[in-house]
């Protein structure tokens, strides 16, 4: 075990033990307080450059397997945990927490009281962090005069590619994209075609889709402004459902506006309630920005869901087009699965838009 510590913006420093790899890492420090999906948490790529928190003080416990990755090439800058599990045990285990991060560079640091610093962050709001060996008289000051890409939905989008099958077409604007949410289209055979953040309208609609996905993603929402006029045009033509970060796009293309929270909601048990339904569901969440409400005033777009505790904003659908979305994420991979229901209304929404074109053809 190697000392490393943990520097913030506002001078704290925890001591810990570092595992994984011992690089130094830099990033925008987070917490996320879900008591279990690691793996998807650390291989999401709304995560990008971002050091996460563990509030739960126990991780790593079941390893690392080959079948719960968000992306093969994970990019937040380094993982704090209270403990690491030294004796990890799972039938579907490859290797260890700690071996894994080693194996893709990913600096993890332990031994930290979690439980003080999730506090300071809630006290303080997300700040920059760095991980490093030894705490200088220069370190802080470097730290605090470094800055961030706000690049981030590039740097992790992919490259165009198809996904065939034999159901309804579905063109995926990438802007960080998860692989929950390719399954979860995938269960509903749908054939998905994927494009980058910076692709144009016209190349979307040639490809002739149903619908649009716009899916999650890293980042200010106001640093992907670049893609708003492709989605003006894609909710004019197309059913559209936006997901975290295409929700956020999805409102500033529509008018409203949005602000960086203090701490954010990041974990699987944030409880939305549904203000048609009055339905209560528990959902998985990651991210730092929402609306202000009083943006919506002069916009086509109607309130559908709420945050229970902060009653933040979580779901909007537009008067004018057959398009909607969320900030939580439905696919929720590991769980709760309590909105999964809204692929199936998004196919729904394909479906009825399909009727009322083939009526007006007739």
């Amino acid at each position: 075990m190697v000392k490393r510590y943990l520097l913030l913006e506002n001078g704290s420093i925890y001591s810990g033990q570092g595992f994984g790899s011992l690089k130094k890492a830099k990033g925008e420090l987070v917490f996320n307080t879900g008591m279990t999906g690691y793996q998807e948490t650390i291989t999401d790529p709304s995560y990008h450059g971002q050091i996460i928190v563990f509030t739960y003080p126990l991780i790593g416990n079941y390893g690392i397997n080959r079948d719960d990755f968000e992306s093969l090439n994970p990019t937040a800058s380094a993982i704090v945990v209270h403990e690491l599990a030294r004796r990890p045990s799972n039938w579907r285990m490859d290797m260890s927490l700690g071996q894994w991060a080693e194996n893709v560079g990913m600096p993890i640091i332990s031994g930290i009281d979690t439980r003080a610093l999730t506090k300071e962050i809630r006290e303080f709001g997300v700040m920059k962090a760095c991980i490093i060996d030894q705490v200088n008289d220069s370190s802080l000051k470097e730290l605090q005069a470094s800055r961030f890409s706000d690049q981030q939905v590039k740097e992790v989008a992919r490259t165009a590619y198809q996904d065939p099958s034999n159901g309804p077409t579905i063109a995926v604007i990438d802007f960080g994209l998860k692989n929950s949410i390719l399954f979860s289209l995938a269960k509903r055979h749908c054939n998905v075609i994927v494009f980058p953040p910076d692709t144009s309208a016209k190349i979307v609609l040639n490809a002739n889709p149903d619908g649009v996905l716009l899916s999650n993603g890293p980042g200010n929402p106001d640093s992907v402004a670049y893609a708003l006029p492709l989605i003006k045009r894609l909710q004019e033509a197309k059913p559209l459902f936006g997901i975290c970060l295409g929700h956020q796009l999805f409102a500033l293309a529509n008018g409203a506006s949005t602000y960086k929270m203090k701490f954010g909601h990041r974990g699987f048990n944030h409880a939305v309630r549904s203000i048609d339904s009055k339905r209560l569901d528990f959902t998985a969440q990651n991210h730092g920005y929402a609306f202000d409400e009083k943006s919506l005033a002069n916009t086509d777009l109607l309130v559908t869901y709420r945050e229970v505790n902060d009653q933040t904003i979580e779901g909007l659908k537009s008067t004018k087009y057959p398009a909607f979305s969320v900030q939580f994420h439905p696919d929720a991979a590991p769980g709760p699965h309590d909105t999964d229901y809204l692929y199936d209304d998004f196919i729904q929404l394909i479906n009825e838009n399909k009727g009322r074109q083939n009526a007006k053809k007739s």
